[in-house]
């Protein structure tokens, strides 16, 4: 029964958060990027995003937001969502489901409430950009 049950283990795709100048709002801001150091492609993925915590004393939850991608190609960076100010305080919950052949793999990302700032960013494989990297 559950010991049938094989849950493959996801290697080399993980979750970065970097810093960029937007025009738009004139001011740096964090985007997620979904990044891909695996030798394979990823099909039919699927990111559901939510952050939740406590500020002030006070439970905190976003809506979900989600993205789908065809095909993330290997070796490749896909720019996820725009990470806003206000929820840097929370806990940033990224829960990714892709497929690499006919095996479905899903694996929950989690940025830590106030980790994702400049003091613990290190070099993103790939980007080549510092970024926060969560595995």
């Amino acid at each position: 029964m559950k010991k049938d049950i094989v849950i493959p283990e996801v290697k080399n795709v993980f979750l970065a958060a970097v810093q960029e100048w937007s025009d738009d709002f004139m001011e740096k801001v964090w985007y997620a990027y979904l990044v891909n150091d695996s030798d394979f492609k990823l099909d039919g993925v699927m990111v559901v995003s939510k952050a939740f915590g406590t500020i002030d004393g006070e439970m905190k939850k976003t809506s979900l937001l989600r993205h789908a991608f065809v095909e993330v190609p290997a070796v490749s960076v896909v720019k996820i969502e725009m990470i806003e100010k206000s929820v840097l305080a929370l806990n940033n919950e990224f829960m990714v489901t892709f497929f690499i052949g006919d095996t479905l793999y899903d694996k929950k990302f989690i940025f830590k409430a106030d980790s994702i700032n400049e003091n613990n960013v290190e070099e993103v494989p790939i980007l080549f950009v510092d970024g926060v990297i969560v595995t």
